[in-house]
């Protein structure tokens, strides 16, 4: 399997497949580059190199005792681009991954990206405060740090349930994503975990998201559990210089798997626009 090892020596696992315009997937908490194998190989079949990362500490990269914070990951970013010479890519970041695209294309290389796109993603910022009274109480992410300590294997049981809406009334449950859910988070390491909770939900991607010059897609579900769509979307495009929002009546947090039709053909568009 391919690796990159970092200036700290930590290895980063990598997909790479395919030729034409790069798209770079990034992941959300607490899964893996396979949670994009839907888009993978849709965006393969249209003809375009995709690339997909397992962030550190999660899936296949190497399991370090520090590190788990945004500028870290974005150093890895910028590893990987530098290692397969990335030009004019697409950036793509599903939840905690929203806010690493930001926070990577905020500050990127010249010619290293041409779009960007944020699905369900973390930025501005999700914790509550005096700036950002309509976020989430930092009780609500102690209490995840609180489970996920007390009993990961449980606790990945029950969050796929409000991730990918199968909580709601008449949303048959889907065993098989749960499972691979639940999978996925089981391959990374619980301090890794326990970490990114802070890095996704305390880090503020406002300067980021004022920094970024070029075209980025917003796309959010409206009835997203795990990032209200109040408290990011609606509050990013604000910032963005060339954004584009997009609402989705009804879709969760997962909308990418549950919904990969309709998401696929509209990152279609966008990346051909």
């Amino acid at each position: 399997m391919p690796h990159l090892t970092t200036a700290d020596n930590t290895r980063i696992f990598y997909k790479d497949w395919g030729q034409g315009q790069p798209i770079v997937f990034h992941h959300g908490w607490p899964l893996t580059a396979d949670d994009w194998d839907t888009q993978l190989q849709f965006f393969l079949l249209q003809g375009y190199r995709v690339i997909a990362h397992d962030r550190r500490g999660h899936g296949r990269s190497s399991q370090t005792s520090g590190g788990h914070e945004m500028d870290t990951y974005v150093a890895d970013v910028n590893a990987l681009a530098d290692h397969l010479d990335l030009r004019d890519a697409v950036h793509v970041g599903h939840s905690t991954g929203g806010g690493e695209v930001a926070h990577y294309v905020a500050q990127a290389k010249p010619g290293r990206v041409a779009k960007a796109v944020l699905i369900g993603a973390v930025p501005p910022i999700m914790v509550q405060s005096e700036r950002n009274p309509g976020g989430t109480p930092k009780a609500v992410f102690d209490g995840f740090r609180q489970q996920l300590a007390a009993g990961r294997a449980t606790f990945y049981r029950e969050v796929p349930i409000p991730f990918y809406g199968f909580n709601r009334d008449g949303a048959p449950v889907e065993q098989g994503v749960v499972d691979n859910w639940w999978r996925q988070g089981m391959m990374g390491a619980i301090n890794a975990h326990y970490d990114c909770i802070k890095a996704f939900s305390e880090t503020d991607f406002t300067e980021d998201l004022k920094k970024i010059d070029v075209p980025v897609l917003v796309m959010h579900g409206d009835d997203d559990q795990i990032v209200p769509i109040a408290d990011s979307a609606e509050l990013a495009i604000k910032l963005l210089r060339h954004g584009t929002l997009k609402i989705y009546p009804g879709y969760p947090h997962g909308m990418c798997t549950t919904h990969a039709e309709v998401i696929n053909g509209d990152l279609l568009a966008f990346i051909r626009g």
